[in-house]
């Protein structure tokens, strides 16, 4: 069921005239508003302002929160001015709106995935902007995030120190540490507080290490992966830094990883679905590098899906599926970053070599 709930108050007529025409076009399109917070709340419309920009609580993971805040003036870098704000509502999506010689820009930033924006000018088509609105943010809250783990503590004792594919992993994490990347398409450490950067890393998980993640094959079922959030150039431990991927359960939507006994373990990459989707559709794929950078000339995702959400696994794994050889692909994901295919690590990596654009292109 698709359902939203609006939180905060309006202080000016324009943001009530928002408030009002995005109620409209949401319910218009299916959602029912709620007036209360449940599980079943898929999306929250957080309207709040600078001077108490202050998070909305969840009840579930599930819940998608785009809060809403309005600025006026002369704009020399939206990531500066607005990304704080989306660190500290806690969101998904902020929706910044500024106000500046008779036009109105709606800025729509991420946490990793960037900005893109739309133009609006008094006497423009109403009608058509709440649309544009609710078409650039349904998709996303009506994703299907897998982010929970499903802990066994089975995995083989031959298995418990790694093996050769793990090793091999190991080696990979120290290349892409070399490579330099950014946590996320811009200089995120520039624009917020060391007491952000700290809240930032706590609730997102993209801190100053999490440049991206790799994996492996180990055979038809399984796959190593780099866990989330850990430094790449150090990755020793088996169920902490290294998880041996057993599969996804789709019953309880989560992911399902095999660890050592008597190992606190650490979560998995939340693209674990995705890279699991092109395992098993692709058995010539032997490993898969996710890295927030990109190349020129590749076919990318028109819809800028969060990560893992099953919507941005099912959309790559079909551009791999569609593409000239699955075994050595390079898919952009819009305003985010690359997923490579290879038969080996040591394959994508010679293929990228001297390639790679360390900007992301934001539309």
């Amino acid at each position: 069921m698709k359902t939203f709930l609006v939180n905060g108050t309006t202080e000016t007529s324009f943001m009530e005239w928002l408030e009002k025409g995005m109620k409209e076009v949401f319910s218009r399109n299916g959602f029912t508003l709620l007036e209360d917070v449940d599980e079943d709340l898929r999306l929250v419309l957080n309207f709040t302002d600078p001077k108490s920009c202050r998070p909305f609580r969840r009840k579930a993971q599930a819940t998608f929160v785009v809060s809403i805040l309005e600025n006026e003036g002369v704009m020399e870098n939206v990531f500066k001015e607005a990304y704080p704000y989306l660190i500290r509502s806690l969101s998904n999506h902020l929706m910044f709106v500024n106000h500046d010689t008779g036009t109105t820009t709606f800025y729509f930033l991420t946490p990793e995935q960037g900005c893109y924006q739309i133009d609006y000018k008094q006497g423009d088509d109403e009608a058509r902007l709440f649309q544009k609105i609710y078409e650039r943010l349904e998709p996303l809250a009506s994703s299907q995030l897998v982010i929970d783990n499903d802990f066994h503590f089975d995995l083989p004792e031959p298995l418990w120190n790694g093996d050769e594919v793990s090793i091999q992993l190991k080696k990979s994490g120290k290349k892409l540490d070399k490579m330099d990347l950014l946590p996320a398409p811009f200089p995120i450490d520039e624009y917020l507080t060391p007491r952000d950067m700290r809240h930032l890393h706590k609730l997102y998980g993209i801190g100053g290490l999490s440049y991206g993640n790799l994996s492996a094959r180990q055979d038809e079922n399984h796959f190593w992966m780099s866990a989330s959030g850990i430094d790449k150039s150090n990755m020793n431990t088996i169920g902490q830094d290294i998880l041996f991927i057993k599969g996804y359960n789709s019953k309880d939507n989560k992911i399902e990883v095999s660890v050592p006994p008597e190992v606190t373990p650490k979560r998995a990459s939340v693209d674990a679905i995705e890279h699991w989707m092109i395992y098993k559709e692709h058995p010539e794929v032997g490993a898969i590098v996710h890295i927030h950078a990109w190349m020129d000339g590749i076919k990318a995702t028109e819809i800028n899906y969060p990560c893992g959400t099953v919507e941005l696994a099912k959309t790559v794994a079909q551009l791999v599926r569609e593409s000239e050889n699955p075994s050595r692909a390079v898919i952009g994901l819009k305003n985010h970053g690359l997923t490579i295919t290879g038969t080996s690590l040591e394959d994508i990596f010679e293929r990228i070599d001297g390639k790679i654009n360390r900007q992301v292109p934001m539309n």
